[in-house]
């Protein structure tokens, strides 16, 4: 879940249930404190898919149908009555409340999702950035797309994404939060490059992409040099960005291998010593 769902769910007026994995045990196809929250129209989120969240789904609808049910604990075996083999089992709380915003302020989802999801700065909405952007559903990112190409802004329907028009990449870098991850893909080198100047200058990135080629990044580097940023911190823009072992131009092909790389670097972040991940670059 991100934080365009949770502005989403923050103006539903109608009773939700927040389903919430309290406890597990053996295999389990969600961690603890996994949750989905439904209506009697919308789902969001997942605790695990299959005949689980199905069933979780069936209780929760019919505890919105009542006037007395307002909590419901359940256990979960996965096994053969769920048609699953994972061999443990999960328990549930469905938990209802009157309306969306209730919801969040109670769990403190906005504040949760802002401390635990990733916000990713993808400049540029062009072929690859609209490949990514189509992509990148559920994955723990909180997204923000940014051109200055009103066209292009206006064509991105997803409702994870807020899509930002803007020429002014100094105020929108300005105002972004600390230790995101950045992806440059602009259709002008000349504003690739500010952008690497910007964010380097602000210095309190957590990942910079660059799209392009092993000439472009000799080339950025040179002109970096030139205006005063030292080697070390223009090693820390990964360019080209992606899998390295992934071959193949097209877009998706190159936004499959740029979103890995993302995942890949976000799990550094979370498994090694956070104080020192900057130091953590593919070179």
């Amino acid at each position: 879940m991100n934080l365009i769902e949770i502005e989403t769910i923050d103006k539903i007026k109608q009773k939700m249930i927040l389903a919430k994995i309290i406890s597990t045990k053996g295999s389990s196809p969600r961690d603890e404190n996994t949750y989905m929250i439904i209506s009697k129209s919308k789902f969001f989120g997942t605790i695990g898919g299959g005949e689980l969240e199905f069933q979780v789904i069936k209780n929760s609808l019919s505890i919105l149908k009542s006037d007395s049910d307002n909590i419901k604990i359940i256990d979960f075996p996965l096994g053969p009555l769920l048609g699953q083999c994972c061999g443990g089992y999960v328990k549930v709380e469905l938990k209802k409340y009157l309306n969306g915003k209730t919801l969040i302020k109670e769990n403190d989802l906005k504040n949760s999702i802002m401390k635990n999801n990733i916000n990713l700065y993808i400049f540029g909405a062009g072929h690859v950035g609209k490949a990514i952007i189509d992509k990148l559903e559920g994955i723990g990112f909180n997204v923000f797309v940014i051109d200055s190409r009103q066209n292009y802004i206006s064509n991105i329907k997803k409702n994870y994404v807020e899509a930002i028009y803007s020429k002014d990449n100094n105020t929108i870098i300005n105002h972004t939060r600390n230790n995101s991850f950045y992806l440059i893909m602009t259709h002008s080198h000349k504003i690739d490059l500010e952008l690497c100047a910007l964010l380097l200058k602000k210095n309190d990135y957590s990942f910079i992409g660059l799209i392009g080629s092993k000439t472009k990044k000799n080339k950025f580097n040179k002109r970096l040099l030139d205006i005063g940023f030292d080697q070390y911190s223009i090693n820390q823009i990964e360019c080209p960005v992606g899998l390295k072992n992934i071959e193949g131009k097209e877009p998706n092909i190159i936004a499959i291998s740029i979103i890995g790389r993302l995942i890949e670097y976000r799990s550094l972040i979370f498994n090694k010593n956070k104080n020192n991940y900057k130091n953590v670059v593919n070179k």
